[in-house]
């Protein structure tokens, strides 16, 4: 045997060691040696790597701390998406969670695995030939941050599993600061006089979205695995039970205090037992994560919106305390929104100074009968977001006074409309400093007028540097004045120009959703454009024209009058038409077009074409993309990795095509035929 071979064995068995007692202590909470015998084990293994560099692997645990900080967090797009829960709180909520389910699925047995709800930040791992390679937060849920060097400094975490793992899978799981670990970082904190951390939830997010990965390993993170997200290769468990032991066998950290309930009695039992010991943990706990335990039964209930209807967050009451209601302030948010948040004395409530609260909106005050002065009751619900939950009526004057929103735009001094249906009330000045800014970013996006190159920070600082006010402004700029901003080099400028003059051909549909009118998105656009081939013929629409038409309520007709009626937009629409951008066009009427009354749902990852071009031609031919299968979707486009969706189209016999498949159908209809003379 070779010298080379010979350390490779030592550092294969030093290895094996290390993880070994790795898992027995951070995993199992059961060590077998002393931290000194521990770091004897390192130190060897690190000074074999030292002198043979080319041995050294990603899984080896000398990988976990002290990586070059990254630059900046790459995007990670997840295969599957990390849908968040919807929360319930009470026996009653549960009912009628459990109704609903028993509604869809009629006659199934129903069981449950419930755990107890972390309060930490929710992380994806992938794996590939049982090696960590891919570490992810979950973001807005279809992409996330990628935090690997980070994730990788949790000594929980496996660096490499058991061989028998499937080739590719991805585990989810809370990463989290224990109790103890919060209180001693606060204290290294205070010495240093830096801000203090609130809550766990806080700082679990702060220590993993570091830059440099050594922060993170210098603080004492731990986590849970509580789901399996998706998996390549082998077969898996049938349920969410033998999934969980399943990873447990493969050396994950499963929580100890997971347990399966044959019936609805017994999650309402586990909730309200560890209700009463949850401070008996050593982690923050604000509530017990409920979940359907059939995998098969998961697929088939599927989501709603950004939550799966199979499982659900059982919270616990929030803690409160009392203080006084001093003024109520108004925000102005990116679409417009007026939203009122109340300005308290500060109060201390779970170790957290109080000085702000949300108040949702002004029907909202007004049903709990609050008024400015009043003594009132707050809590942090869900035990981050402060909100009011009553006043303390004993203790009124008389001196106390009752909110109403302002008439006009505190910023601006715009119309603000309350649309009928809705319990906001908006801005109607596209122009408005307050959402200005955003307004101009979604002109210049996709799905809008698609100005390549007109990116967030562009459009940050050409508005910045008073170049452009508003969307109407874009077209004016000239290339003198693109060059000299940073980074913006002659190359860059000329395609910004381009791109620019080639969006003012861009179909009517387009504008009417680039122009952020109220209400209307990418479909209300498109049919909009059908309806009136000509902006003119928009602006100069009635309300009960408008409401004759389907799909068009009075919520999006009162936004639409208001729209048009303020002059601050006109003059936005009359510097685009002077500066050429196209008003009119020849759109067909909605009941010509080849899939007038035709379903679609796109899922999965898409090769060919990206997804939002696609929706778009769906449209412009008339037909309708939705983001859910129902029963009334005539045709699923699957992509790869498509999800729990494509499961449900196959459930309920819906028609299934590929990319390609699609795209031909598409160019089908391009020619203009019909609906019944085209669709398989």
């Amino acid at each position: 045997m070779t010298e080379v071979e010979t350390v490779k064995k030592k550092i294969a068995a030093l290895r094996n060691q290390i993880n070994y007692h790795n898992h027995r202590y951070h995993v199992l909470d059961d060590p077998e040696i002393s931290d000194a015998e521990y770091d004897a084990f390192m130190i060897e293994l690190k000074k074999l790597e030292e002198s043979y560099p080319d041995l050294i692997t990603a899984d080896s645990p000398t990988q976990r701390v002290g990586a070059q900080p990254v630059a900046a967090f790459g995007v990670v797009v997840h295969p599957r998406p990390l849908l968040s829960l919807a929360n319930t709180f009470s026996d009653q909520d549960l009912d009628a969670w459990y109704k609903r389910l028993t509604g869809l699925v009629p006659g199934q047995k129903i069981d449950f695995v419930c755990e107890p709800k972390i309060d930490g930040l929710a992380v994806a791992l992938t794996y590939e030939d049982g090696i960590f390679t891919v570490g992810a937060t979950r973001g807005n849920g279809y992409q996330g941050e990628n935090i690997t060097q980070n994730l990788k400094t949790i000594r929980s975490i496996p660096l490499s599993v058991s061989p028998q793992a499937p080739q590719r899978f991805e585990v989810r799981g809370e990463a989290y600061l224990p109790k103890k670990g919060l209180k001693k970082i606060n204290e290294e904190r205070a010495a240093e006089k830096l801000p203090l951390f609130a809550n766990p939830r806080n700082a679990a997010a702060g220590s993993v979205r570091q830059l440099d990965p050594r922060v993170t390993a210098g603080r004492p993170l731990d986590i849970f695995i509580y789901a399996l997200g998706w998996s390549e290769g082998g077969d898996m468990p049938a349920t969410h039970w033998e999934t969980m032991q399943y990873l447990k066998a493969l050396g994950f950290k499963i929580n100890s205090n997971v347990a399966r309930c044959r019936d609805l009695d017994q999650v309402k039992a586990y909730c309200r037992d560890w209700g009463g010991r949850r401070e008996e943990l050593p982690y923050d706990v604000d509530g017990v994560v409920i979940k359907v335990n059939s995998i098969a039964l998961q697929e088939e209930l599927g989501s709603v919106g950004h939550d799966p209807r199979w499982a659900i967050a059982f919270k616990y009451p929030a803690v409160q305390g009392t203080t006084r209601l001093i003024d109520i302030g108004i925000n102005v948010g990116r679409t417009g929104s007026l939203n009122p948040y109340a300005v308290l004395e500060p109060v201390s409530i779970g170790g957290v100074t109080i000085k702000q609260a949300t108040l949702h909106n002004e029907e909202d005050i007004h049903r709990k009968d609050l008024r400015i002065g009043d003594w009132v009751l707050v809590q942090r619900a869900g035990e981050v977001i402060p909100e009011i939950v009553e006043p303390i009526i004993s203790r009124r004057t008389g001196e106390e006074k009752i909110f109403h929103m302002p008439p006009t735009c505190p910023v601006c001094g715009a119309e603000v409309l309350k649309p009928e249906g809705e319990a906001i009330h908006r801005c109607t000045n596209t122009a408005c400093p307050a959402q200005a800014l955003e307004a101009i970013k979604h002109f210049a996006g996709k799905g809008a007028m698609d100005i390549d190159g007109m990116g967030e920070k562009l459009c940050t600082a050409l508005f910045e540097q008073g170049l452009v006010k508003d969307s109407g402004d874009l077209y004016y700029l000239t290339r003198e004045q693109l060059i000299k901003l940073d980074r913006l080099g002659e190359k860059s400028a000329a395609r910004v120009l381009a791109s620019l003059d080639a969006s003012k051909q861009r179909p009517l549909a387009q504008l009417y959703f680039a122009l952020g009118i109220p209400n209307v998105g990418e479909e209300t656009a498109a049919i909009l454009a059908r309806q009136f081939p000509g902006i003119d013929k928009l602006a100069a629409v009635g309300a009960e024209e408008l409401m004759n038409i389907p799909s068009i309520g009075p919520k999006i007709s009162d936004g639409i009058l208001a729209f048009f009626r303020q002059p601050q937009n006109v003059s936005i629409i009359e510097k685009l038409r002077k500066a050429g951008v196209s008003m009119e066009s020849a759109e067909q009427p909605a009941g010509d077009l080849p899939l007038s009354g035709v379903e679609f749902v796109i899922t999965g990852r898409l090769e060919l074409s990206g997804r939002q071009e696609m929706e778009a031609r769906i449209r412009s031919l008339g037909g309708k993309a939705a983001s859910d299968v129902t029963r009334r979707t005539d045709y699923v486009v699957a992509g790869s990795d498509p999800g729990s969706k494509l499961a449900r189209a196959r459930s309920l016999g819906i028609k299934i095509l590929n990319e390609k498949e699609f795209l031909t159908l598409l160019e089908s209809h391009d020619g203009g035929e019909t609906k019944q003379a085209k669709l398989l």
